[in-house]
């Protein structure tokens, strides 16, 4: 087992970890989704809560990876948190993984045959969005904030793994925005947020594999 899961699993889901600024950014996500129902954009809300549900189904997948190997996770995060919910998901990157789908549903034109830089402008948000979040994960990778310990997760194949991952994430999420019925994005988003909830329950509340 590599130092960083070690200092991981130490403080994984450790009540005492707790800060009180989880409250502020626990308030902040709530305004961010009520703000967008006030003004009945359902449609970014639905992509918001699609990527959120996506990035906790691979976060699962992380935490088996690790659980698998005993050696590490592909991307841990070991540093100072207000809370570890997974081990490589703190509650700060929950929060914000909460909203980066419909924050980036916001710059989708209206017009879905519109072009962004000669692309066609879904897919252009999709390769700036993929691009800038890829971007964050070196950086933080660079500070040490998020460990990578695989040889083959280094920071050239890391990037590259992020960003086809991340913009995967956002096309499905985008596509939920585009749907034509409410009916189907509640049918869909629903189905994403129940199949999370049940390998938490099983692989980890039953299993404890996670």
């Amino acid at each position: 087992m590599t130092d960083s899961a070690r200092q991981a699993l130490l403080i994984l889901r450790d009540p005492g970890q707790f800060q009180w600024y989880v409250i502020p950014l626990l308030a902040l996500v709530t305004y961010v989704y009520a703000t967008e129902a006030q003004n009945r954009n359902w449609n970014v809300i639905f992509a918001g809560l699609t990527y959120f549900g996506l990035d906790i189904c691979i976060e699962i997948v992380n935490s088996l990876i690790f659980h698998f190997t005993g050696y590490a996770p592909a991307w841990g995060t070991p540093g100072a948190t207000a809370y570890l919910l997974l081990i490589g998901m703190n509650i700060e990157i929950f929060f914000m993984f909460a909203i980066v789908g419909l924050v980036m549903a916001k710059f989708l034109p209206g017009d879905r045959k519109a072009k962004i830089l000669g692309m066609p402008g879904r897919a252009a948000v999709i390769v700036c969005a993929g691009a800038l979040c890829a971007g964050v994960e070196c950086l933080l990778n660079a500070t040490g904030a998020l460990t990578w310990e695989y040889p083959w997760w280094n920071t050239g194949p890391a990037a590259l793994i992020i960003f086809g991952g991340y913009s995967l994430f956002f096309t499905v999420s985008f596509w939920v925005h585009d749907m034509k019925t409410m009916r189907a994005q509640v049918t869909t988003v629903g189905a994403l947020l129940g199949f999370d909830v049940a390998l938490l329950v099983i692989l980890g509340g039953l299993l404890k594999w996670i």
